[in-house]
Parts: C-alpha cells; structure tokens; sequence
C-alpha cells in the first residue's frame, strides 16, 4: 500500500500547534502521531512524508522517525534543514530524501512537494484523470481542497486527515467525488 503525509512536526514546542492539535505537550502528540500511523501503516508499506518532519530536539524527532512503520520517503519541507536531513538519512526507515518528485500510479501523474504546487498547463478541458495532481503540505489545514480552486491540488497533511496517513486509494476517492461535484463554470479545474 501506499500512503501519504506532511507535517508531523515531531517535538514542535509551539503551543499553537500541538494545542490547536487537542494536545497538553509536545510529547503527547508525538506518541498519539506515532500511535494513529503504525495503526494505519504497515512495516511493508510506502509512505511519502511531504515534509516538515520535525523541529526543535532534532535526537528526540529521530527516536519518534525510527519508530514509525513503513518505507519512508521524506521530501523536504522549509524546517527540513541539512542537519536533519544528514540524520534522517541514517534512520533504518527512510528509503529516500528528495525536494519534490513525480510518480504514477496506473495511468495517474502525482507531482509530490511539500508546497502546494499548481501542476496544470491550460489543461482545465481534459479529463481529470489525464491531469497532474499535485499531492502537498506546509498549510497545516484542516481543508483537504483548500487549493483545488488554483488546480488539482490535494492536501495530505497530518491536520486534514485524523493525524494519520492517507493511503493513494482514498485520495483517489476525495478526488474523484469532489471533482464529479463541482460546477464546472464556477472553478478553474
């Protein structure tokens, strides 16, 4: 299987993230993170973490990284520095550190970026599965289609979705029946 996230932010020490999460401490919501992903996530499966894994106590996000299930494939977020970057190399579950990436799932092109990314080219007359869907972060919205109006921009972070993973499947899913209903003269996709 494969799934899809942004944001954990592992030991982000801001009150106005893990609060506005429904946690007391940073810790509380590592291990509630950790919790909800190796329900979801299997030791076998692929996981692209879309950036911003962790801020603050580089050692103690690496620990929670080291304990998530999965093949992890991390793409940069603006808090993944160099630093992080050289210890997320070294955990036994990443697999790959990149900035952005393309991949296909079938007939499906995702554009992987921790940034919403508009991926269209005048394309808005083709049919939605010839489009590029770019997968994204960074918002920490709760609104998975917060961009969709700008193109076919999905949101996977943590916020939109339980605190947990989406699998490709269900993306496909949100896509496909939030496209069918929407009215096609009053938005750009």
């Amino acid at each position: 299987m494969i799934y899809f996230t942004s944001d954990s932010h592992f030991c982000h020490d801001r009150e106005f993230l893990y609060g506005e999460r429904g946690f007391a401490s940073p810790q509380e919501m590592n291990e509630e993170i950790i919790k909800r992903w190796n329900e979801v996530v299997q030791p076998d499966d692929e996981v692209y973490h879309l950036g911003d894994v962790m801020l603050n106590d580089i050692e103690a996000g690496i620990d929670c990284l080291n304990r998530l299930n999965g093949k992890i494939h991390i793409i940069r977020g603006n808090h993944d520095s160099d630093a992080k970057v050289e210890k997320y190399a070294n955990c036994r579950n990443v697999v790959s550190i990149e900035w952005a990436t393309m991949i296909k799932k079938g007939k499906r092109m995702f554009y992987l970026s921790h940034f919403p990314s508009i991926t269209s080219n005048f394309d808005d007359n083709k049919p939605l599965k010839t489009r590029i869907i770019n997968l994204c972060g960074h918002s920490h919205t709760v609104d998975k289609f917060k961009d969709f109006d700008k193109g076919i921009i999905y949101h996977v972070e943590l916020d939109a979705h339980d605190l947990k993973p989406v699998s490709i499947e269900e993306i496909l899913k949100d896509i496909n029946e939030y496209y069918n209903n929407l009215d096609k003269n009053d938005h750009n996709v």
